[in-house]
């Protein structure tokens, strides 16, 4: 399978289970009188949406380099993470500005069976965020993290439902609004996470500096290319779920242009069947030199 489909059955899935238990969600706190139940469906359907442009900008993501965008589309991914972000921060405002209203007046006590409905949820969700995130690493995406975040976030507001609403029945009259103080803390949570999403997103479209260990490996490989005495610069970028690399390789300056071509396409040929989530490698030749080069090797 490749690194695109398995992205997007893992965001299919994230849509199907947020879109059944945001139905849950609000059922169970309409008739169980819990508005942490209530928010907590207000996150369930926001994550529907956000996870749909999760999956639209996958989709756009892999189109291939066209005209006018030569080293493709995969900037699509973190600007999606950011539309994502701003779905996340719109809902954490809206319950907390209810939950504050809510404080403000009489309400009933939460019903006991709505614990068992929030367990199960609980379980599920981290069930959901083990997979999406196991996912996120292995195909390096931040706009899988940040769908797998959203499983997490929701996990522990449900924690904080769950709390919220037992404190209400063991304490009794006088602690109803322990239901919206918990929503409260899901709402601040909400937000928490959504810097924790939009930071990696943020350097990614700013082509900050994060794989120090892909560079070190990339330098590895190189030094095993023939023809490659050494390696200078190395700069990589990431684009969606792909790099693109700028390396320098050191090779006998008495070679002949022909010869360091040869070695250039080599090395691109060597960097991308090593490393299958690289892209696209533009490899600049420069000439070795002992009195004035060293070979850079990968540090240990």
């Amino acid at each position: 399978m490749t690194n695109s489909k398995q992205a997007i059955r893992t965001v299919v899935f994230s849509v199907l289970s947020n879109l059944l238990l945001a139905i849950v969600k609000f059922f169970a706190g309409v008739f169980g009188n819990s508005y942490a139940l209530i928010a907590d469906g207000i996150e369930s359907t926001a994550d529907v949406f956000s996870s749909l442009l999760v999956l639209f900008g996958m989709r756009y993501a892999n189109r291939p380099p066209d005209e006018n965008h030569p080293y493709g589309h995969g900037k699509a991914e973190p600007l999606m993470t950011f539309i994502v972000v701003g779905f996340l921060i719109v809902s954490a405002v809206v319950i907390a500005y209810q939950s504050v209203i809510n404080m403000q007046s009489p309400k009933e006590m939460p019903k006991a069976w709505t614990l068992y409905i929030l367990g199960a949820i609980i379980i599920w969700k981290e069930i959901s965020y083990r997979k999406v995130i196991r996912s996120a690493k292995k195909l390096d995406s931040t706009a899988l993290e940040a769908d797998a975040w959203h499983h997490r976030s929701d996990a522990i507001t449900s924690i904080a439902a769950f709390v919220g609403i037992s404190v209400a029945l063991l304490l009794g009259e006088g602690y109803e609004a322990a239901d919206d103080v918990a929503a409260l803390f899901a709402a601040g949570f909400i937000l928490y996470n959504s810097y924790r999403i939009f930071r990696p997103a943020l350097g990614e479209v700013m082509d900050e500096h994060r794989y120090d260990e892909l560079e070190n490996e990339i330098r590895k490989i190189s030094l095993t290319v023939p023809g490659v005495k050494g390696t200078e610069k190395c700069l990589v970028r990431k684009n969606g779920m792909y790099y693109l690399v700028d390396l320098h390789a050191l090779v006998n300056a008495e070679i002949s242009v022909k010869e360091g071509h040869r070695i250039a396409h080599d090395l691109q040929d060597a960097l991308i069947e090593a490393i299958p989530s690289i892209d696209m490698v533009l490899v600049h030749i420069e000439p070795f030199n002992p009195e004035y080069n060293t070979a850079i090797p990968p540090e240990e």
